[in-house]
């Protein structure tokens, strides 16, 4: 380990110009066994952007993502593509509500199919749950408080 200095993130960021979208492109073996996986977390999909080998699933105001099918996901990338059944490239968090829906998005995951990850993680301010998908992608499902550190 290097003695290097924490990185400086006291500065205020400055303001976008107009927020931006984020899009994660991920792939998947079998398209429509990986819509019928998220559709029962809720997950809801833009029939504009869906096609035989991808489809865009909504996950908030700004965020997408882009489910395509293995083929067309290595059309994208210059790199070998890696295995998430075998390694983890990513972590994808998406908040809920409350601890309750925490388990309640956990369980529903674990029952169509998911694979937990650890036990849940309790910091007080924080609560989660993490599942890997039908594919192998890590997601994890948190609840935070959001009066935490305002004093």
């Amino acid at each position: 380990m290097t003695n290097q200095a924490a990185p400086d993130s006291a500065a205020p960021a400055p303001k976008l110009a107009s927020p931006r979208k984020l899009f994660v492109n991920i792939p998947v073996a079998d398209l429509q066994r990986a819509i019928g996986f998220f559709t029962k977390l809720g997950f809801t999909f833009n029939p504009q952007f869906t096609d035989e080998s991808a489809t865009c699933m909504l996950v908030g105001d700004d965020a997408y993502f882009m489910l395509l099918a293995r083929p067309r996901f290595e059309g994208f990338s210059r790199r070998p593509v890696g295995n998430p059944l075998a390694e983890t490239t990513a972590m994808f968090a998406v908040s809920a509500a409350t601890r309750d829906e925490v388990e309640s998005l956990f369980a529903t995951a674990v029952s169509a199919g998911a694979t937990e990850v650890s036990e849940p993680q309790d910091h007080g301010f924080m609560y989660l749950r993490s599942f890997y998908d039908l594919d192998g992608h890590h997601w994890e499902v948190f609840w935070m408080d959001a009066d935490y550190g305002r004093e």
